[in-house]
């Protein structure tokens, strides 16, 4: 069997967009040459790389197992490059990471501060929700990830690296906010806008509820955290949002933090990989630029 590098980043493509066309505009190729160098990979390996149902494309078992294998060699190639260029003094290279939708309020100007120190360098950065993170992680797909409950099935390695405080929203102008010390059941009229299930904020305040044998009656589950706070300020009910979604302030867009009894909630962001990847020069030099940064920050 004989394949390409290019060859294997066509199964690459073709198994993350789920199309010859879009496969073929990622490589850079017509849709024609896109499916000749498939039919190619095919004949070379002996056995059918995907079918077509319903005009959706779907990989076989032998697909998949090509598609992992292929991006299993190309991040070892990419770390040796990585390596040979740490050799020679240079800062060049390829740093994916996938954050859950959270963290974009403070991972963007972390990449930034590292970019700045290494322009050579090029990152790509997906936020999504935790379960496509995680989705990502069992496929790993790329070098870090960035979330606040990492799936306890996977044998990872996980380092914390800062605090993620769960609290309690109000509109601005609700009574509420002029009460100290409420306990959680005074609550229980209240109605609640929650993230959505699944979500590592949604999660911890379940746990929460659950401990204290509190029922929320919840009104909305929203995919966002932007949603959440709009919806708050709208008067619609109460809010559980880490602080980080109020740019770390009590009192932002309409709404406020409540003086809730048990909030805020202990949580911390982890940086995880799986424990058998081998992380590359640039995802490591960017583990220790972010631990750096924030135990500078703390020091201050």
């Amino acid at each position: 069997m004989h394949l390409t590098f290019r060859q294997l980043r066509l199964v690459m493509a073709l198994a993350d967009t789920g199309s010859v066309s879009a496969a073929a505009r990622v490589m850079h190729v017509t849709q024609p040459t896109a499916s000749m160098q498939l039919r190619e990979i095919t004949e070379s390996v002996g056995l059918p790389l995907y079918e077509v149902v319903g005009k959706k494309l779907y990989l076989t078992d032998v697909g998949r197992q090509l598609a992992e294998t292929a991006r299993s060699m190309t991040q070892t190639w990419e770390a040796f490059e990585q390596s040979i260029d740490s050799v020679k003094g240079l800062s060049r290279g390829k740093l994916r990471i996938a954050v859950v939708s959270t963290a974009k309020y403070f991972m963007p100007r972390l990449i930034g501060s590292f970019c700045r120190k290494h322009a050579q360098i090029d990152v790509a950065l997906e936020i999504l929700n935790r379960d496509n993170v995680v989705q990502r992680l069992r496929q790993n797909l790329d070098d870090l990830y960035i979330m606040s409950m990492p799936p306890a099935d996977m044998d990872l390695l996980d380092e914390t690296f800062m605090d993620n405080p769960i609290v309690v929203i109000a509109p601005a102008g609700d009574p509420l906010t002029r009460a100290s010390h409420i306990p959680l059941e005074t609550l229980s009229t209240q109605r609640f806008i929650l993230r959505e299930k699944g979500s590592g904020t949604r999660m911890s305040a379940d746990a929460h509820f659950r401990r204290h044998r509190f029922r929320p009656d919840i009104r909305l589950e929203l995919g966002s955290n932007e949603a959440v706070r709009e919806s708050v300020a709208g008067g619609l009910g109460l809010g559980v949002l880490s602080q980080h979604a109020l740019h770390g302030h009590t009192r932002e867009h309409g709404v406020k933090v409540l003086d809730v009894q048990g909030f805020p909630l202990p949580s911390v962001w982890h940086i995880v990989h799986p424990k058998a990847k081998k992380l590359s020069p640039v995802a490591q030099a960017f583990k220790f630029h972010l631990q750096n940064t924030l135990a500078r920050r703390a020091r201050a």
